[in-house]
């Protein structure tokens, strides 16, 4: 993976766990490292999805695999803030 390589993969995590962040249900407390994290497993993950699906790979923009992308990013974030927000409470 080259320098450029990471630093795509970094500012589409960001994007991606931004917009996971707003289609996610409720308050997210979680830091925005965390969203990049997110967001970057969301795109790996998502793409993994729509090619196993086989739609990934289409003519044009990969709409289909984007929208993949974000509700698995919308669904991490909110699995992420949930396991974030529950680390000191003891019960």
């Amino acid at each position: 993976m080259t320098v450029t390589g990471i630093i795509t993969a970094i500012v589409v995590g960001l994007i991606l766990g931004v917009l996971g962040r707003f289609f996610a249900p409720g308050k997210q407390s979680i830091p925005l490292w965390l969203t990049i994290l997110v967001g970057i497993l969301a795109a790996f993950l998502g793409t993994a999805i729509a090619r196993g699906l086989g739609y990934a790979d289409t003519d044009g923009f990969d709409w289909l695999e984007l929208i993949t992308q974000i509700v698995v990013a919308a669904i991490g974030v909110t699995l992420t803030a949930n396991l974030y927000g529950r680390r000191g409470v003891t019960r």
